[in-house]
């Protein structure tokens, strides 16, 4: 595997501050899920216009709401034909109505 090219101090310093964002963004998107602050309608909505929360993998996002644990987040999932490693960005019109529709009753609990 070849070894990426170097850096300057002052690139390095900028990708740690871009990677540091996207982890402080995710984490509050999934405490926003997590409190019911949000639903995937709104995760959805975000993805539009947001490219770290396009970015999140859709599993991630799904083992963060309430009530949902892995296991059926996983199966949820497979049942509707989506792969553990999509992202929201890539999770099609008819998958996220069928996300929406298995999710709504405990979104609204």
């Amino acid at each position: 595997m070849p070894t990426p090219p170097p850096l300057s101090d002052e690139q390095r310093r900028a990708a740690l501050e871009k990677a540091a964002e996207a982890r402080r963004v995710r984490a509050q998107l999934k405490a926003d899920l997590q409190a019911g602050a949000i639903s995937l309608d709104d995760v959805f909505a975000r993805a539009a216009e947001e490219k770290i929360v396009a970015d999140t993998k859709i599993l991630v996002v799904l083992e963060s709401l309430p009530n949902i644990g892995k296991v059926r987040s996983r199966r949820t999932m497979a049942a509707i034909g989506i792969s553990e490693r999509q992202r929201v960005r890539g999770v099609g019109q008819h998958q996220r109505e069928a996300l929406k529709e298995r999710f709504a009753e405990e979104e609204g609990t």
